[in-house]
Formats: structure tokens, C-alpha cells, sequence
């Protein structure tokens, strides 16, 4: 259903370092880039998934009350291994991994990145 996600940044480099070290644990690597935007696939995807930009009337960028991008995890150890990620490379915690009461093996975790923007990686596996 979705084609692709942007998420706003006031400093790309800086989120360049964050995504680089978050989304390659969820299979996502970074593919193209350019002084405005970062986009990020999966190895053998034809286009990029998920981009980090300026936006676009180069305005600063601000985060949605209530948005929130929530990425495939196939493991709970992805999902354990992103947060800890993103906390290294400059992220806040919204909520450690662990199961959420959503359904019976809903794992996830929640951070912001350093632009404020919300994320979560879930693994809905039993393990």
C-alpha cells in the first residue's frame, strides 16, 4: 500500500548518522543522497522506501503530534538491537522493547531520532 515514507531533517548529516546505524539492522541501507535528502532501501528494492529530507518550502522541519513510523522487525533481537542503536547514535527512548498488549506477540520499541521524529521497530513473531 505504501509507496514510500519522507521524514523531515534540519541537519542531514546528523540524521545520516543515525539512520545509517539504525536501518541497516531492519535490512534497510542507504542508497542514495544528496546535500537535501538521504533514501534509504533494501538491497535489490528499485527504489528507495524511506527518505530523509529538508523539506521541501525549506522550512525547518517539525515533528506530527501523533505520527510515528512503525518498521518490520524480523526478530525481537532486531527490535532490541535498533533501540540500543538509536539511543547510540543520538536518539531518545519512547518506550523500551518488550511486548505490547496490542496482541499476544506484538515486540516492539519506540525512539525519536535527533530531528524528534517518533519510530518503532516491531516483530510480530512468537519466539
Amino acid at each position: 500500500m505504501l509507496l514510500y515514507v519522507t521524514l523531515g531533517s534540519n541537519d542531514i548529516p546528523r540524521a545520516g548518522i543515525f539512520y545509517d546505524a539504525v536501518l541497516p539492522i531492519l535490512g534497510y541501507r542507504r542508497q542514495r543522497e544528496s546535500d537535501e535528502e538521504i533514501g534509504y532501501a533494501a538491497d535489490g528494492d528499485v527504489r528507495c522506501r524511506f527518505w530523509v529530507v529538508i523539506p521541501y518550502d525549506h522550512r525547518a522541519a517539525t515533528i506530527g503530534n501523533g505520527s510515528m513510523v512503525a518498521l518490520h522487525a524480523e526478530s525481537r533481537a532486531d527490535v532490541d538491537a535498533f533501540h540500543a542503536a538509536a539511543l547510540a547514535h543520538g536518539g531518545t527512548d519512547e518506550g523500551k522493547p518488550g511486548l505490547r498488549s496490542f496482541h499476544a506477540n506484538f515486540y516492539a520499541a519506540y525512539v525519536r531520532d535527533p530531528d524528534g521524529n517518533k519510530l518503532s521497530a516491531v516483530c510480530e513473531k512468537s519466539e
